[in-house]
């Protein structure tokens, strides 16, 4: 079943049983109403009755008396206590005698419905205890005819089930109107995913001016989503762009000295070693290349962190005494206490030192320093060096992929240019942020901020 059936059923459903409800309401309130009315016109009557007769007088002054007080189709009866008539008088001797008499102690009314010549009649009784010196000797009975009750009652009934009906109707023609209202964008952004499905091309959902709603909301989430696809799907074809051409130069380098080694031989033995030692080179930096995709495509999917609390001066004192073996170079680590705790994923975090001091030693030749800093609402790492520096215009493209700020020493070095893309994804996992400050002839300052939480 159709959404827009749904919702034309369910408000239709919904409005009925609104108006069923009310229609009761409002036919047991006109019940009620002209019942009342009549009781309180009948009551008054009895009333003057119990003021005029007295008990003294004979049965036909009583009865005399009584006739009075009748209307059409009514009639007025006295019950002993053994609920038998002392005294009746009626216009209508078939409506009497439908009506049993009643002896009663105390005021009540009732509404009987019987069957006369002419039909059902709605016949409202009313019975007043008739006192002597305290004590209820008798009970005045009054019945009379609610007269076009009953047929008002049947004109009510049939206007409100007609109104019902109507009501029905038009609220299934609204119901339509209004689904086909609250569809008209999801229709849309069907028929928008429908194209982007058959074409592969991503499209947006045109949004009219219309208020600020859920649906607007939803479509501008759709275009939203199709946008990040969009960038999602560049990045993914400028990663392919830029590996292509990366690894292009090493495999051509390889297949041309093994290309060279196939037509001349290893008979010279000084020039083979040559190309093998090439060889060699240029596979290691293939497979130095592959890690650092791999290492990129595992910080873009996002993967859960294996957060813990972490030392921050033990992890960069282990960094820099590691580093200072390998390369023999002058690493100062400055903090102002211990220890500085941190929440992180201390591989990915300590992967991150690396990254910005592996970098600071290949573009400088000076002293290193690392700076460790617990700010208020966070951690400072900061990382500088004396080295080359980056120029100001370059500054912005320092953590795009493959990027290098000069090629040449880069080669030279072995970089990829995806050391600082790694680094930013990480700190980005973490919530936190990287920063550069760099003045070309000066030197460069890398900063962490990891937030408190």
């Amino acid at each position: 079943m159709k959404i827009t059936t749904k919702i034309n059923l369910i408000t239709t459903a919904w409005i009925t049983c609104v108006l069923v409800i009310v229609n009761i309401a409002v036919f047991y309130s006109f019940m009620n109403v002209t019942v009342n009315v009549e009781e309180k016109i009948m009551l008054q009557n009895a009333g003057e009755i119990l003021e005029d007769i007295n008990h003294g007088d004979s049965d036909a002054v009583i009865n005399d008396k009584l006739s009075k007080y009748l209307t059409n189709g009514s009639f007025i009866r006295i019950i002993d206590p053994q609920s038998n008539i002392s005294n009746q008088v009626t216009n209508n001797k078939q409506l009497a005698n439908k009506i049993k008499g009643k002896f009663t102690a105390s005021k009540e009314s009732k509404r009987y419905l019987v069957t006369l010549a002419q039909g059902e009649e709605q016949i409202l009784v009313v019975r007043i205890p008739i006192e002597s010196n305290g004590k209820v000797i008798e009970t005045l009975e009054i019945g009379e005819r609610l007269v076009g009750l009953e047929l008002g009652k049947d004109v009510l009934l049939s206007i409100l089930v007609l109104c019902t009906i109507f009501g029905a109707i038009i609220s299934l023609l609204g119901g339509k109107w209004l689904a086909s209202i609250i569809i008209r964008p999801v229709s849309h952004m069907i028929n928008t995913m429908e194209e982007i499905e058959q074409s592969g091309i991503t499209k947006r959902v045109v949004i009219d001016q219309q208020p600020k709603d859920e649906l607007q909301k939803m479509a501008v989430t759709f275009n939203r989503m199709m946008d990040r696809l969009d960038i999602n799907l560049e990045k993914q074809q400028q990663f392919i762009s830029d590996a292509s051409h990366e690894l292009k130069t090493p495999i051509t380098v390889i297949k041309s000295y093994a290309d060279f080694l196939r037509r001349r031989g290893i008979q010279n033995k000084e020039v083979a070693l040559d190309a093998v030692e090439v060889i060699h080179s240029e596979a290691t930096r293939i497979q130095q290349m592959t890690e650092k995709f791999l290492d990129l495509a595992n910080t873009e999917s996002e993967n859960a962190l294996d957060k813990k609390s972490i030392d921050l001066v033990l992890l960069s004192e282990e960094i820099v005494k590691q580093l200072h073996s390998t390369y023999k170079r002058n690493l100062v680590l400055h903090y102002e206490e211990k220890p500085i705790t941190v929440i992180a994923d201390e591989l990915k975090l300590k992967q991150v030192l690396i990254i910005l001091l592996d970098n600071a030693i290949k573009y400088s030749t000076d002293q290193i320093d690392i700076y460790l800093e617990k700010k208020e609402n966070g951690t400072v790492i900061r990382v500088k060096d004396h080295g080359i520096g980056i120029p100001m215009d370059e500054i912005n493209n320092v953590f795009e992929r493959f990027y290098r700020v000069d090629k040449a020493r880069n080669r030279e070095t072995g970089g990829t240019g995806l050391g600082l893309s790694i680094a930013k994804n990480i700190m980005k996992q973490h919530n936190g942020e990287i920063k550069v400050d760099s003045v070309e002839g000066v030197g460069t300052e890398m900063e962490l901020f990891l937030p408190k939480d």
